[in-house]
């Protein structure tokens, strides 16, 4: 089994690093797309996050079947099969591929978790800023907004004109 086990979790590796990169540039993307203010482009690679978010769903159960083997393999549970373990199951050489591969994974899903933290808060601030003008344009109250050194007082809402026909 440890030739088929080491086949298996070395190609699993490879196909999450594979993901967890698509995954990674799609977010980048999408940052640039917020920075830029491209909705279409943030909306298209927001659909492209969602399709592999599924593809990352059947990894997931692909994973569980490869952990239910292992823990066959090593008489226990699923839920305690650790690479360590696993590793024990498969030639060195093979275990130290699975450590580097492992590593990087875990080095991608980080930065995948930092740039999506990124881009939540971007579009937060987008949105907010997007929120206030509207309620500028429509003369609606503020709901607490108030630019620096105005009065506690309310005043009489400033008057637009998106047209100045006066001379």
């Amino acid at each position: 089994m440890s030739t088929m086990l080491e086949a298996e979790l070395l190609a699993h590796l490879d196909t999450q690093i594979a993901s967890a990169k698509r995954l990674l540039a799609t977010i980048l993307a999408q940052g640039a797309a917020i920075r830029a203010r491209d909705v279409e482009t943030v909306l298209g690679k927001l659909a492209e996050i969602q399709t592999e978010m599924g593809r990352r769903g059947r990894l997931e159960q692909d994973r569980t079947a490869l952990l239910q083997r292992a823990g066959q393999a090593l008489g226990v549970g699923p839920a305690a099969v650790t690479l360590e373990r696993m590793c024990k199951l498969i030639t060195p050489g093979a275990a130290h591929a699975a450590h580097e591969r492992s590593a990087e994974l875990r080095g991608l899903l980080a930065e995948i978790a930092r740039e999506h933290g990124i881009n939540r808060a971007l579009m937060r601030q987008e949105l907010t800023f997007l929120s206030h003008l509207t309620r500028l344009i429509g003369n609606e109250a503020e709901g607490g907004y108030r630019p620096p050194n105005a009065s506690a007082a309310p005043s009489a809402p400033p008057i637009h004109r998106a047209l100045d026909l006066q001379a």
